[in-house]
């Protein structure tokens, strides 16, 4: 009889699932409204103001590196202020803290003056976010997509008995693109610790804003995203919220406006002359050869074939180095096949150095437990290690901004002419399981310029990582 009882439990345990796994199916995309890329952008404000330059430039791409917190904020709040046409923007996080309910504000403001607004999230971080995901994209001119969404919106644990394969792939891409004539890329998601506001955390970190030829590669990327099999309409998820609903999306902001640490950002709104000189054809952009890298959103699947994902184009598009590597990443768990790959550029003469979180600044423990078994292969192998402190001031701005108290920023630079920066780690999950994307620069400044911030941080900010004979 007890033999029995031990196997009805798993017969229990099974019929569960299959309960759970009937209830929980999700939705079907058949009458999800088709949008693409809007080409005819030329005569926007922006259109025209890039016009020349891109002329004088063809086939190339202008960039300008955002160091600052603040700056990348006011970047984003400011473009979106001057889009007229259409804002495509994707995200793995939106916290709705003070700058994300601005940001979102800003996004309101555009679909009121008849922006089209096009909103991808992973759904991974939107717990508790539905009914302002509801209002906004209530708003005639929004539409809201959640990446590889939850079924269960309350209890999404349960999700994860059902379908963990899937929902372990995640949306890691980090896009903002106005009139398809500007966009920003990097690392940055949307939440006050990436814009150097929240006021215990504040995370280091590096975004590109881009002109030029790419800005069009980065919108049929988004369209390849938004008209995915893992891009799902928030109305066919949850219950849509009323018209109405859309215009308290702005009373929802008035409270946070008041509030006093949100008057600096909003300041920086008023003094910032970012727009106006990029619209006087006076922002430095540097003018080069930029190629956007990301992976296939059938990766989200788990569907990417090989070939197509970010890690193993980043090799061929950054080329073979001949002098030098750095790696600045926040998460960094080479595995066995890294630390072979890292020790071979060492041992044919090619200097190595990461950058990397120490576990007190790491703010995934997990990831640092399987970064630390690595040290000693690689150290052995004559790679350079330095691990971020927790917290300190820079010695300048730099790239990684004023202050700050964990590493965020993902860059990788190739002999002091080429860099990589956007969302990737040098972990397996960036590798096989998170999409990811960012921008490849063939930059000689952009290179120069980061290792000479990573080695004003290093000597200010970082542990050196020796052996210990």
């Amino acid at each position: 009889m007890r033999g029995s009882g031990y196997l009805a439990l798993p017969i229990v345990a099974v019929a569960a699932w299959l309960v759970l796994h009937q209830f929980n199916r999700l939705p079907s995309l058949q009458g999800r409204t088709v949008s693409t890329v809007l080409t005819d952008t030329a005569s926007t404000q922006l259109g025209r103001a890039l016009a020349p330059l891109a002329q004088a430039h063809p086939g190339l791409s202008g960039v300008v590196p955002l160091y600052e917190g603040l700056d990348a904020f006011a970047a984003r709040v400011l473009l979106a202020d001057a889009a007229e046409r259409t804002l495509d923007v994707q995200y793995y996080i939106w916290h709705p803290d003070m700058s994300g309910t601005l940001l979102a504000e800003a996004l309101h403001r555009a679909a009121a003056r008849g922006v089209r607004v096009r909103l991808l999230l992973d759904d991974n971080n939107t717990s508790g976010l539905d009914p302002a995901l509801a209002a906004l994209d209530a708003h005639p001119n929004v539409e809201v997509r959640l990446f590889n969404p939850f079924v269960s919106r309350r209890w999404r644990a349960l999700d994860y008995l059902t379908d963990f394969p899937r929902l372990n792939r995640r949306m890691h891409n980090k896009s903002f693109t106005i009139d398809n004539q500007a966009t920003i890329t990097g690392g940055r998601n949307v939440g006050d610790e990436y814009f150097g506001a929240h006021p215990q955390m504040r995370f280091i970190d590096l975004d590109i804003l881009a002109v030029g030829s790419v800005v069009r590669e980065v919108s049929d990327d988004f369209d390849r995203y938004w008209s995915s099999a893992s891009a799902y309409p928030v109305g066919s998820l949850f219950a849509p919220a009323p018209a109405v609903a859309s215009e308290a999306q702005a009373i929802r902001a008035s409270p946070v406006e008041r509030e006093p640490a949100a008057h600096r950002y909003l300041r920086a709104l008023v003094d910032s002359a970012f727009v106006q000189r990029l619209l006087a054809r006076q922002l430095p952009l540097e003018w080069t050869r930029v190629r956007l890298v990301s992976d296939d959103p059938a990766k989200g699947l788990g569907l990417a074939p090989p070939e197509a994902l970010v890690w193993q184009r980043l090799r061929r598009v950054l080329g073979q180095a001949t002098r030098e590597v750095q790696l600045v990443t926040p998460y960094f768990v080479p595995t066995a096949a890294g630390v072979d790959a890292l020790a071979g550029l060492s041992a044919q003469g090619v200097q190595v150095s990461v950058l990397t979180n120490s576990l007190e600044a790491t703010d995934v423990l997990v990831v640092h437990a399987g970064y630390a078994k690595w040290r000693v292969p690689l150290l052995t192998a004559g790679i350079g290690l330095y691990e971020m402190k927790r917290g300190g001031m820079a010695p300048e701005r730099a790239l990684t901004g004023s202050s700050a108290s964990s590493l965020h920023a993902k860059v990788f630079a190739v002999d002091d002419s080429r860099l990589f920066v956007g969302s990737f780690n040098f972990d397996p999950r960036s590798a096989n399981l998170n999409t990811e994307m960012g921008l490849a620069i063939d930059s000689a400044a952009l290179a120069q310029a980061m290792r000479k911030a990573a080695s004003l941080q290093v000597s200010a900010l970082a542990y050196e990582v020796r052996l210990v004979v």
